[in-house]
């Protein structure tokens, strides 16, 4: 099992950037496939983006490819997801995920953090 706490959310206007973090602990985290989801008010939690346990791929959903970035680092066992040119329709809790190997789909993850929440007015 991992642990995970994610950081990094707050209110940002339209066209501005977050980093969002997500520490691990538990699990050893280099072994660990990742990713980011997010979960907008009335809607379904949706993948957003994942990277594999040494960093060398990296998958994004169509809707921020171009503008958000995950990378990791194994030393700190920290994940993270920049998130740039944000607009209205990022607002979302973001979540960071936890499994074995990455995946688009929520179901393939093991372990969950609690969520942060990132809010782009317009």
């Amino acid at each position: 099992q991992v642990l995970l706490v994610e950081s990094g959310g707050g209110l940002v206007q339209a066209g501005g950037s977050l980093r969002l973090s997500c520490a691990a602990s538990g699990r050893t985290f280099s072994s660990t496939a990742m990713g980011w989801f997010r979960q907008a008010p009335g809607k379904e939690r949706e993948f957003v983006a994942s990277i594999t346990q040494g960093g060398a791929a990296t998958d994004y959903a169509d809707s921020v490819k171009g503008r958000f970035t995950i990378s990791r680092d194994n030393a700190k066992n920290t994940v993270y997801l920049q998130m740039n040119s944000l607009k209205p329709d990022d607002t979302a809790v973001y979540y960071c995920a936890a499994g074995s190997i990455t995946s688009r789909r929520a179901r393939r993850y093991d372990d969950w953090g609690q969520g942060t929440q990132v809010t782009v007015s317009s």
